[in-house]
């Protein structure tokens, strides 16, 4: 069964959504998507599945944000989708993938609404 979590290690949600996955007894694959972003169509996909906006999934605290002026209410979604393929800082954390859904798990106890019963 795959589990996917688009993970960064110095994220303290996105530790917690790994740890609660590996105490169901799951390995997930993780993906520390700071060294290997996802491209555009997989962040649509994730998007979609999370049934999330671009801006929705955006760390609005980052100061790239903020200097790509990306709180502009004209930007659309691949707009929004591409300043996230090229600074993948800006990809809220973390996002998990399950055969029962995918969810942006903030807070990580929210990853157990997709995590299979073993």
């Amino acid at each position: 069964m795959k589990i996917t979590i688009y993970h960064n290690p110095r994220c303290s949600n996105s530790r917690g959504a790994l740890a609660l996955i590996q105490e169901a007894g799951f390995e997930p694959e993780v993906i520390d998507y700071l060294k290997q972003p996802p491209d555009a169509a997989t962040l649509n996909r994730l998007i979609r599945e999370a049934g999330l906006s671009a801006r929705a999934l955006m760390r609005v605290k980052e100061a790239v944000y903020d200097e790509l002026k990306l709180d502009a209410p004209e930007l659309d979604e691949a707009a929004l989708i591409d300043a996230m393929v090229a600074h993948p800082v800006l990809i809220n954390r973390p996002l998990v993938v399950t055969p029962l859904g995918t969810r942006l798990c903030r807070p990580p106890e929210t990853v157990k609404e997709i995590l299979p019963k073993r």
